[in-house]
């Protein structure tokens, strides 16, 4: 059975993009840091419609502890064919207001995470010889810049970025390696009042956010087989902002 790792399944996008992928038939590896009763719960969905998976603990930002972690799962189970790297943090504020501990904690996060993840899962899939699948979360933040989130968005563009050069580094082993760029989605505007719902709504064109699990659509079909001659993308799911 192929293995998916989803980082940040606990909840939100990942949660649903773990249980959306166990429906495919692959096995699940469901990240958490802190969350573990959110990670039991994706674990329960995911057993409860006929998959199957494990949970897995580290911190994206800690590269060390990323990389034992991982290998040592990957000498237990085996290496994946895919990796969902979605795990993320946002720390909002101005940019004359911003700190320094502002900056470094999301750029440490967001963007190390991609290398912290997935650079510790590439050469045991590439030894595989069965191709395999990245996608990496990005944000419409990282393609259009947003207010506030000067630190967020040089992230997630710095995602995009990394994306487009791993792809072609893995074409030929049969390796994708693509990129989501969420806008809206419901998870990430509950704390809004809705005043600012309200304005953040004016920019959107179908006037909705999205949902976890269309975003957990697009993913399913990014590792499917189907997709298999779909790399180096760039793939939006905003409601029409960009």
């Amino acid at each position: 059975m192929r293995t998916i790792l989803v980082t940040g399944a606990s909840k939100g996008i990942g949660s649903a993009v773990a249980c959306g992928l166990a429906q495919d038939g692959f096995h699940i590896a469901v990240h958490y840091l802190t969350d573990k009763k959110g990670a039991e719960q994706t674990l329960a969905k995911i057993k409860e419609i006929g998959g199957n998976g494990r949970l897995i603990s580290f911190n994206i930002a800690d590269r060390q502890q990323c990389q034992q972690v991982i290998e040592q799962d990957i000498e237990q189970h085996g290496a994946y064919y895919g990796v969902v790297n979605n795990a993320g943090i946002t720390c909002d504020t101005a940019f004359p207001a911003m700190r320094e501990d502002e900056w470094n904690s999301v750029i440490h996060t967001n963007l190390d995470s991609f290398y912290n993840v997935i650079h510790p899962c590439v050469m045991p899939m590439i030894r595989l010889r069965k191709g395999g699948r990245i996608v990496a979360l990005s944000s419409v933040s990282g393609v259009m810049g947003n207010r506030g989130q000067v630190n967020y968005s040089a992230a997630k563009a710095g995602i995009i970025g990394a994306c487009k050069a791993l792809a072609l580094e893995l074409a030929k082993r049969q390796i994708t390696v693509n990129c989501i760029a969420p806008g809206l989605i419901e998870t990430s505007m509950a704390s809004l009042d809705p005043t600012a719902k309200d304005e953040v709504m004016r920019m959107i064109p179908m006037r909705r956010m999205g949902t976890p699990d269309e975003v957990a659509g697009l993913t399913r079909y990014l590792m499917s087989d189907i997709a298999g001659y779909v790399t180096r993308q760039v793939i939006s799911i905003n409601g029409g902002m960009v």
